[in-house]
């Protein structure tokens, strides 16, 4: 990975826990990273603790190819988790990540989107521990482990905000080794 094409792409939609998107958002880009955010329109979104953002594309028009690093964030099971898991394109980008072996780092309800698009089965990963989320990994052969960061090969995956320590130093120990920091 070239340290001057390091992109990232962040993929949520309106109703996105706040911090699990800006916290890591800021991580990376203060590892130098370009981080573009993705989501169902170019409209204003808003996260559920006040704070909002104005997405940089549609998550139609994400080329998955164009990144090095898929992050897909929480909030609450009716919001931005859910709207994400339902769009295909999205399911389609995880896929092309997963195919490629790139990074992809997920947390809290993020993980929503990586099920629905048949990605966990035989995986270690961790998600927010109520709302059914750690049953949906189960029962799609995922081997869920209630932990604050696990890693298994090019996925990342913590539980909640709390978990966000932890959850970026496991990113950033993996973007530095790739880029032979």
């Amino acid at each position: 990975m070239n340290k001057t094409a390091r992109k990232a792409i962040v993929l949520t939609a309106d109703k996105f826990e706040d911090m699990e998107v800006f916290f890591p958002v800021f991580r990376l880009q203060e590892e130098g990273w370009q981080v573009d955010i993705a989501a169902p329109k170019r409209e204003e979104i808003s996260g559920e603790n006040g704070y909002s953002l104005m997405p940089d594309k549609t998550i139609s028009e994400v080329d998955a190819d164009e990144y090095d690093l898929l992050f897909i964030p929480g909030g609450a099971p009716d919001g931005a988790p859910t709207t994400v898991r339902k769009i295909k394109k999205a399911q389609d980008i995880a896929k092309s990540f997963f195919a490629k072996n790139k990074l992809v780092a997920s947390i809290c309800h993020g993980p929503y989107t990586l099920v629905s698009a048949g990605l966990v089965k035989g995986r270690h990963l961790t998600s927010y521990w109520h709302d059914g989320v750690p049953e949906e990994i189960r029962k799609a052969g995922g081997i869920w482990e209630d932990r604050e960061v696990v890693v298994d090969r090019n996925l990342v995956t913590s539980r909640w905000p709390m978990d966000l320590p932890a959850f970026m130093r496991e990113v950033t120990k993996i973007i530095r080794r790739e880029a032979g920091m």
